[in-house]
């Protein structure tokens, strides 16, 4: 009677644990596969990225003109406004007056 209590244990844990292993399988090779596709897809995004920075490099080759860029020129600052230095003065003083007093 033992023996088949066991063997009846048995049974109602593979009973359980083979459908349980079947889905963790599938679950697993699920998860897996949406890894690869997303991977190979970044992959192919790549290689088209690279494809067309090589297409652009060769065309900015082509098409550049014979003559040299233009050097960018230093552009010399505007002349201060005098009036803003006064008033900025002025607001000095008034701003150290009213700290003192």
């Amino acid at each position: 009677m033992r023996i088949f209590l066991t063997i009846f244990k048995v049974i109602i844990g593979l009973a359980i644990a083979i459908p349980v292993g079947i889905l963790a399988l599938a679950l697993t090779f699920g998860v897996l596969g949406a890894l690869f596709g997303i991977a190979f897809l970044m992959l192919r995004l790549v290689c088209v990225g690279l494809v067309g920075y090589g297409l652009f490099r060769v065309a900015r080759f082509m098409f550049k003109s014979s003559r040299g860029a233009p050097t960018a020129t230093r552009r010399e600052l505007p002349p201060v406004d005098p009036y803003y230095e006064a008033a900025m003065r002025e607001l000095d003083a008034e701003i150290r007056g009213s700290a003192r007093g």
